[in-house]
């Protein structure tokens, strides 16, 4: 008899927590949800949960108050927005690096072009100029471009 009454006790468990109200209070503002109307404020009455979703389902895997749910959403959101940020500073960085790349190669050919043009001039101005050139360039891709 014992065993019949503790099963029919522990079927109607769920039920009764699933019948439970749930009153949504206002006052000065805040809003915080009880299982009994407000003392002061506005109480709303909020519907009963679909079948088969508990109030812990509706309360959350924490079992915390809406605030504590709320401090929750606000960090998770607080998160993705650190996440997302640093993801562009990623992005700018790896174009900061790519344009240094490019300016570096930009450098190097204008150098190998300066080597050539010293290596084709006959001796007199021209070749000075040239010389004084190569050794323009070599130093600006020594400053800009070190390793």
């Amino acid at each position: 008899m014992m065993r019949v009454f503790l099963l029919f006790a522990a079927t109607l468990l769920p039920a009764a927590v699933q019948a439970q109200d749930v009153y949504k209070c206002t006052h000065e503002g805040k809003t915080s949800y009880g299982d009994q109307p407000c003392a002061q404020g506005a109480s709303k009455a909020l519907p009963p949960a679909p079948a088969g979703i508990s109030i812990s389902d509706q309360i959350g895997p924490q079992g915390g108050d809406a605030r504590t749910l709320l401090e929750l959403e606000k960090a998770r959101i607080a998160r993705e927005k650190a996440a997302e940020k640093q993801g562009r500073v990623e992005v700018r960085q790896a174009r900061a690096v790519q344009a240094q790349r490019k300016k570096c190669e930009k450098l190097r050919l204008r150098h190998k072009w300066a080597e050539e043009d010293l290596a084709h001039t006959a001796h007199g101005p021209k070749h000075e100029a040239a010389r004084i050139k190569l050794r323009r360039q070599a130093e600006t891709l020594a400053v800009e471009c070190p390793a």
